[in-house]
């Protein structure tokens, strides 16, 4: 597990490629329809070279009633296929707001089945007490924090970095 060091800047670019899987013991929060749906202390997040972090939560800190099945898939090089959630909670719905990897390639098993969360599909994402911005885009799905540096892929221009 990384230490977390309050102050302390991390730059994107010095993240690794292939991307570095760490544990972290901070607390991030996740609300949906005006309640808090997700929060733990045992996430994990991955860092990739330009990209801010994705943060996974273990299944049994998530409120998977407001979970929904959804038909999409993707495939990442590096973790292997995600599938997605969707959420619903009395009338409100987003489509695709999360994605999980039930099956993981070996280097990332740990993620088996942990949720990331896309903080622009919920009404608010946290680490610690701070609320997250999310990544420009649509794809990545990365947490801004105030801790972390770009420039930052993801927004119009910067796919081909």
């Amino acid at each position: 597990m990384a230490d977390f060091v309050e102050g302390r800047k991390e730059s994107v670019w010095d993240y690794p490629r292939p991307p570095r899987l760490e544990r972290s013991s901070r607390r991030v929060r996740v609300e949906f329809a005006g309640r808090v749906i997700a929060d733990t202390r045992a996430a994990l997040r991955v860092l990739e070279t330009s990209h801010p972090p994705v943060w996974y939560l273990p299944p049994g800190d998530i409120d998977s009633a407001v979970l929904r099945p959804s038909d999409l898939q993707t495939f990442c090089e590096f973790k292997g296929a995600a599938h997605y959630w969707s959420l619903q909670y009395d009338e409100r719905f987003s489509e695709n707001a999360a994605w999980f990897y039930p099956e993981p390639v070996a280097a990332f098993a740990p993620l088996r089945d942990h949720v990331a969360f896309y903080p622009g599909r919920v009404d608010a994402c946290f680490v610690d007490d701070e609320r997250v911005v999310a990544q420009a885009g649509d794809f990545y799905g990365g947490w801004i924090t105030s801790d972390i540096e770009g420039p930052l892929k993801g927004g119009p221009g910067t796919v081909a970095w």
